[in-house]
């Protein structure tokens, strides 16, 4: 049993499923009936108009309606969507039992403790037929899902069929006069609407329920003499099947199954049974410790069932409805019913491939539980629970995809899990002893291996390795190496999706989805709320998954969204641009087109591919609150600017992306000081004087505006300013705009006019106005004010402004992507301000600006109407002056008004990262100071594993590609790039790769300074010079395919001297091992060399064998070196004097492991010959060869690469990767 949502109440009596959506009712013993939403694990909500248990209850097909009866003798038919009793129906005079809807018919049927069954006609809300004939009371009654009929179970031991065409009959409008007339007789003499059809007696005790098959004439019934048995009828007769035996108490409901052969039946004893229909066995006991079950309820429509106990319900399945599946590129397999099947994705072909064995045993969730596929080997593991977990492997048969007609034979095995690891090896988990068997095709066992941590399940997780799941935490388990290759703490994961290129893994649970790499690194995790089903990657690297009831996607950076809403579940196979592919709990497979503009959206976001964001914003129907606060979050608001009309969301974007333009016009549009005041705020954070001048305008912020002109140093403004605030009659304001202005004279007046006459007067004698120190003297007699003693007075005079600002100067920058590309978007905007423009230069007027309309400034300027009190008072203002010109408009922050700034040149990429990216040979990215890189590819390139002779060349490449220029004494030293080939006439956009130290005529040089040495005799000078040719070819460049040609023919050359003075030198060593020194002598004249050089190998090896008595081995040296024609005659003679001596004497002393008729190459470490037609292995850069012992090891010849490595070979020129 699955359980799928289980409630703890009162006990349930009552149980229904609604069609369509995930609900079910259940009414109770303490007169409440609940509406749960059994997906979301909800109470929805509840009803309790009845008086007393409600034991029936029952949902309309199509009409938002349900219908409950109860012990109050009522039965109530209600409307879930408004939530209220619509009716009650009254008639039964006892407890009714179980309340029905017709599925065609407005009618109701019910049955009661009065032995009566009556039905009911909803839409009349009248009783139409009262069938009797129980004499117990009736205990259920329920109509036929197809035909005209009604069963119903009483406790006087007899099931009842009742035939009710005839109330169909009556229903139907008459045609004729005919029928109208037998139905008036009907009505006025009594007709019977319904007669009993069938009695069935059988049971010894009372008949709790009794119900149809959905589709065959069966009729199944359970009753307190403990049985359940099994009814079959025909038109005339129906007859006892079957008794089925196992319940321990009173059966008090059983039903057939809808989907499959199965009786489900529950009883008083605690426990619901699953039988099979056809064999009439027990199949299954599910048990409660404490809980009587009462009813049981199925799905119309999907696999699921309910049972009512003493303390609540559980909702239930009996099997598992997810196809076991497979993909493999365009290919899907599945298990459907008894096959194995293939589906193609490019086609939407589907077939049948081969028949699948069916479990022999009775028991439930035998089907197949998961499917690995081999695609090289077109071979198949499906795994199921069958016998505590098994697997079969079948192999099929090339031609027999799409025929379905051949039955492979399956090799079969016991394991908890079983997944493919390699092309024809696959891994089986057993559990007991905690060990992965890996098998091949033949089902032996290979290789065992002990698990360092306990398993349950193991996964696929790329070729070798397995992803290994227990109780909280999953593994990556290297098979080949034993070792754990990472580790993750997870809830319970049942199910897990790679992506198709292997580097995330999606981890589903039941609640909760977590990304990691394929090393087990945590990325994101999900929760849902609702069963998370299934998912696939996209080719993006977006996770799309499936719950019960939606489709969703989650971005690499965890956020996730919905996609769009279910009806059943799905089980995603893959994701296709916008196709979702899927099976269906049928087995059916379905392609979903989906909308995936909003995660491509995001995800274009993250990526930070402006362009497709762009594209994306203009043609598509993105908008909405939640787009918009997702932007504002990821710190892009000028992009959700584009989304937005409302006025006060485009004021705060505005501001949040700076974007001053966007920022004025709302602010025009709003109108409210706190608006104005932010913008002035962000304008000035800007230097946007012009803006800043208008947002205090606007708000009347004198102060803050006497304070920008003076920073801004605007003095005519400030001038204004003065004049303003005596309009006002604001003598701080004035006070301070004359201090601003360094107006001595003015502040003297001010402080005069306020009566601070002693102020006035030190303010006056400090900057030395005489004529008003005499005048103020006068005025103050006695009470002249002293100034301190020995005191210099400074003057208190504002600096004068250097530069009389605007706008800051700004540096011009590209305008972003979506400032420029979305203009279009904007339009509206844009036109808006430039009308407004106009109006801009009046209300900058700062004439205008006094024209405030606030009841507390009277002056009105323009039309010089002064409050006429203050002029009688004081003699009036004097005025006339104020006739000011209007200001120029302010500034628009436009860009033209940046175009005479200075442009900041944008950075470039760095000149060796340009190099990097055009060049794949290992000299130029050392040169670049990418050593990385470099010895990637030359790991790749030539199998080198040592780079420690490389060390110092990598470095002279490094700094021999770059120049250095010292600019001033405090500024760093600049690093130029020196290319190679540069001249004159180069573009200077196009950068030429890089100038290397080494180039191919030095070694040509070197090669000439090794021959003298070995010709000299100077063997460990000669092996210095060409090893370290041979470890400078690798960081070689050279321009053409001659060149390389000649580049590989240098390495052969240079390996074979390098060989046999490595071989001479050695030889040298051994003084107590003649033997020893006659055969590296020997091999050493089997090498490739210069004939000079051959011609002094033979000699001296002639002279060692000669030495040692090996007649005949001299012999041969001696035989070859007259062959060879030498020019020196000392040697000529030497060599004829052994071959006459060994022809006398043709005897070797010694034994060699040397046999000169039988080709040979020499092994580079150990110095023995391996004799053609013996294996061996290789160097892959020098070609060296060896003995097959010396694989994986490092080479002695050339020291760099590792033998038997694999490469691609030696890349020198840019020739090869045109």
């Amino acid at each position: 049993m699955l359980t799928k949502f289980e409630t703890k109440s009162n006990r349930v009596k009552g149980l229904s499923f609604h069609s369509k959506r995930p609900w079910i009712l259940a009414s109770l013993h303490s007169g409440v009936i609940q509406l749960w939403d059994y997906r979301m694990g909800t109470l929805i909500d509840r009803f309790d108009e009845h008086d007393g248990p409600v034991r029936g209850v029952h949902f309309h097909k199509s009409q938002p309606l349900f219908v409950s009866g109860g012990d109050d003798y009522k039965i109530k038919v209600w409307n879930y969507k408004t939530c209220r009793c619509l009716f009650t129906l009254l008639g039964h005079l006892d407890y009714i039992r179980t309340v029905q809807f017709h599925h065609e018919h407005p009618w109701i049927v019910s049955a009661s403790d009065d032995q009566t069954i009556r039905i009911w006609n909803w839409q009349s809300r009248t009783c139409i037929s009262v069938l009797t004939g129980h004499n117990h009371y009736v205990m259920c009654a329920s109509f036929h899902p197809k035909e005209d009929l009604v069963v119903s179970a009483s406790l006087d031991q007899t099931v009842r069929v009742w035939d009710i065409s005839a109330l169909k009959k009556k229903t139907a409008s008459p045609g004729d006069d005919m029928l109208r007339l037998s139905q008036m007789n009907t009505d006025l003499f009594g007709g019977v609407d319904a007669v009993v059809k069938y009695v069935l007696e059988g049971h010894d005790r009372g008949v709790n329920w009794a119900a149809f098959h959905p589709t065959l004439p069966l009729i199944v019934s359970g009753a307190d003499d403990r049985q359940v048995k099994l009814w079959r009828m025909n038109d005339t007769k129906a007859w006892e099947v079957d008794t089925l035996r196992g319940h321990m108490n009173n059966v008090s409901c059983v039903m057939f199954h809808a989907k499959q052969d199965i009786i489900v039946s529950n009883s008083e004893d605690k426990s619901i049974r699953v039988w099979d229909a056809t064999k009439r066995t027990g199949i299954q006991t599910f048990r409660r410790e404490h809980d009587r079950f009462w009813i049981l309820a199925a799905h119309p429509e999907m696999n699921l069932l309910a049972a009512g106990h003493d303390s609540g319900m559980i909702v239930f399945k009996l099997e598992r409805e997810r196809p076991a599946f497979a993909v493999s590129g365009d290919a899907l397999f599945y298990t459907k019913d008894r096959f194995l099947r293939f589906y193609e994705f490019s086609s939407q072909k589907d077939t049948q491939v081969i028949p699948i064995r069916r479990p022999g045993s009775t028991s439930l969730n035998q089907s197949p539980r998961t499917l690995s596929y081999s695609p090289t080997e077109n071979a198949v593991l499906i795994c199921s629970d069958l016998d505590g977990g098994s697997y079969e492997l079948y192999v099929i048969p090339k031609d027999s995809i799409g025929r379905g007609d051949s039955v492979p034979d399956a090799k079969r095995g016991s394991g908890g899990s079983a997944v493919f690891v390699a092309r024809n090896r696959f891994a089986v988990l057993d559990r007991s002893s905690n060990q992965v068997l890996v098998k091949n095709l033949k089902n032996e066992i290979v290789k065992k291996g002990l698990l360092p941590f306990p398993a349950d399940a193991i996964f696929y997780a790329g070729t070798g390795n397995l992803l290994c799941r227990s109780e909280d935490r999953v593994y990556i388990f290297d098979l080949q190496q034993r070792l754990v290759l990472g580790d993750l703490q997870t809830p319970f994961v049942k199910y897990i999706v790679w992506s198709n290129d292997m580097e995330s893994v999606a981890l589903l649970s039941k609640h909760a989805i977590i990304i990691a790499s394929k090393k087990l690194v945590h990325q994101c995790t999900l929760h849902e709320t609702i069963r998370v089903k299934s998912g696939a990657w996209d080719e993006n690297g977006v996770f799309i998954y499936t719950t019960l009831n939606h489709i969703k996607y989650c971005l690499p950076n965890g956020d996730s969204g919905i996609i769009r809403t279910l009806d059943v579940p799905i089980y995603i196979t893959k994701v296709s641009g916008n196709s979702i592919f899927c099976l269906d709990r049928d087995g059916k497979n379905r392609v979903i087109i989906i909308d995936a503009t909003e995660y491509m959206f995001k995800l274009s976001l993250l990526k930070k591919r402006y362009d497709h964001v762009m594209s994306m914003i203009r043609n598509s129907q993105l908008c909405g609150q939640a787009m918009i606060a997702y932007l504002q979050q990821k710190g892009f608001p000028e992009v959700a600017l584009h989304f937005v009309k409302d006025e006060r969301t485009r004021f705060n974007l505005a501001l949040e992306s700076g974007n001053i333009q966007i920022a004025v016009a709302s602010a025009k549009e709003i109108d409210e000081k706190d608006h104005w005041y932010r913008l002035g705020v962000e304008a000035l954070r800007q230097g946007n004087a012009g803006i800043v001048e208008y947002a205090y305008q606007r708000t009347k912020n004198f102060e803050r505006l006497s304070f920008l002109y003076l920073i801004t140093g605007n003095m005519d403004k400030l001038t204004k300013m003065l004049k303003i605030a005596e309009v006002k009659n604001d003598v701080m304001g004035q006070f301070h705009n004359a201090l601003y202005l360094g107006d001595v004279r003015e502040r003297v007046k001010i402080l005069e006019n306020a009566g601070h006459l002693p102020l006035a007067y030190i303010t006056a004698s400090v900057h030395g106005l005489e004529d008003v120190v005499e005048r103020l003297a006068g005025e103050l007699g006695e009470n002249v004010p002293s100034l301190p003693e020995g005191k210099q007075p400074s003057l208190l005079v504002p600096p004068s402004p250097v530069m009389c600002g605007g706008d800051w100067p700004l540096l011009r920058v590209m305008r972003g992507i979506f400032e420029g590309g979305l203009d279009t978007a904007g339009k509206g905007v844009e036109e808006e301000e430039e009308g407004a423009e106009g109006d801009w230069g009046e209300e900058l007027d700062m004439v205008d600006v006094n024209g405030i309309e606030n009841g507390d400034v009277t002056a009105i300027l323009e039309d010089g109407e002064v409050g006429e009190e203050e002029n009688e008072e004081e003699g009036g203002w004097d005025l006339e002056d104020l006739e000011l010109p209007p200001e120029v408009e302010t500034p628009r922050a436009s860009t033209n008004a940046r175009s005479a700034v200075f442009v900041a040149p944008t950075p470039g990429m760095p000149v060796s990262q340009i190099w990097i990216q055009k060049s794949s040979l290992a000299g130029e990215h050392a040169a670049a100071g990418n050593f990385d890189t470099a010895m990637r590819l030359l790991s790749r390139q030539l199998g080198i594993q040592n780079f420690a002779p490389l060390r110092s060349l990598f470095l002279d490449l490094h700094t021999g590609s770059h120049s250095y220029l010292r600019a001033f004494s405090s500024a760093p030293v600049l690093s130029l790039a020196v290319e190679r080939g540069w001249s004159e006439s180069n573009s200077p956009n196009v950068r030429g790769p890089p100038a290397l130290v080494c180039n191919f005529s030095q070694l040509e040089e070197k090669l000439r300074a090794g021959y003298r040495a070995t010709t000299a005799g100077k063997f460990s000078e000669a092996l210095r010079l060409f090893t370290s040719i041979l470890q400078t070819i690798p960081l070689i460049v050279v321009e053409s395919r001659r060149e390389v040609d000649e580049v590989k023919e240098l390495i052969i050359i240079v390996k074979e001297y390098v060989l046999g003075l490595q071989m001479e030198l050695k030889r040298r060593e051994m003084k107590d091992n003649p033997v020893r020194q006659q055969e590296l002598a020997a091999y050493f004249t089997h090498l490739n060399l210069q004939l000079a050089h051959q011609r002094l190998a033979l000699l001296n090896a002639m002279t060692v064998c000669f030495k040692a008595k090996n007649l005949a081995t001299a012999g041969n040296f001696a035989r070859r070196l007259l062959e060879s024609n030498p020019a020196n005659e000392n040697q000529a003679k030497t060599a004829r004097q052994v071959l006459q001596a060994s022809e006398r004497n043709n005897t070797d002393i010694s034994e060699l492991n040397y046999d000169y008729r039988n080709p040979f190459v020499v092994c580079g470490a150990t110095y023995v010959p391996i004799y053609q037609g013996q294996k061996y292995t290789t160097c892959p850069y020098c070609s060296s060869r060896f003995v097959p012992a010396q694989e994986g090891k490092l080479c002695t010849v050339c020291d760099l690469a590792v033998v038997g490595a694999d490469a691609s070979g030696l890349l020198c020129s840019p020739s090869q990767i045109r």
